[in-house]
């Protein structure tokens, strides 16, 4: 299948600056995802979608490619991830013809492995018309969770389900933010990555999981790379 991987990695980052290119052990972090996309083996190109010089020659460095500079308005706070995505995905297409994928990498998943990508597509093949997205096991279940009223606070489950053995809790899980993976066509109309019949691509290693985003983060990920020697984690 032809899959075109998209590296979002806009300059701005007010609570990390330069984090998309603050180096992570030995090598930039947004090298990281360039390079387990391309030891997939399943990926037909990763482009970086970015509105920074700086991130753009690193990515090339690592064998990433940059079609273009992304426009000021999608390098905003509030530019969403599938106007930065169908962006890229019209401009490739327009050159290399169509694809049968487009996969979503956020540079802030660095431990996302080349094997989960691997499995992604493979899940994906069964059923194009369902889109293949990551998730994590939550580490509070919904059922503990409240929404807060005035001066109280209410279980967002009810009360009867708070008061549940936790062995006896359906499992729950959340996005992680490491793959999205979907056909252009159902990208284009439904707008978004994630709706009904999508598929989970459960991720049960905590590390894969971890996304970036504070110098709290940061350090976590660097602990990481420390307790388990994570040079060659990407094949």
């Amino acid at each position: 299948m032809k899959i075109l991987a998209i590296v979002p990695a806009r300059g701005g980052s007010k609570r990390l600056p330069g984090k998309n290119i603050k180096v992570l052990g030995d090598r930039p972090l947004i090298a990281w995802t360039i390079e387990a996309a391309q030891q997939s083996g399943v990926v037909t190109d990763v482009v970086i979608s970015t509105d920074d010089v700086a991130i753009a020659d690193i990515a090339r460095t690592f064998g990433g490619s940059v079609l273009s500079m992304r426009p000021a308005h999608l390098a905003t706070d509030t530019a969403g991830s599938f106007d930065v995505v169908v962006q890229v995905l019209d401009e490739y297409e327009a050159v290399h013809g169509a694809v049968d994928g487009v996969m979503l990498l956020q540079p802030t998943s660095p431990f996302r492995s080349a094997e989960s990508i691997r499995r992604a597509v493979l899940q994906y093949q069964q059923d194009v018309s369902c889109a293949v997205v990551s998730v994590t096991a939550v580490t509070s279940h919904p059922a503990w969770c409240f929404r807060l009223e005035g001066s109280t606070m209410t279980p967002f489950l009810g009360w009867e389900r708070l008061s549940t053995r936790s062995q006896d809790l359906e499992p729950a899980f959340t996005l992680n933010g490491a793959i999205y993976l979907i056909a252009p066509s159902v990208l284009r109309e439904q707008k978004r990555f994630v709706g009904p019949g999508t598929v989970p691509l459960v991720m049960t290693d905590s590390r894969e999981s971890l996304d970036i985003d504070t110098p709290e983060d940061w350090d976590v990920a660097v602990r990481m790379l420390k307790q388990a020697g994570m040079r060659n984690h990407t094949s």
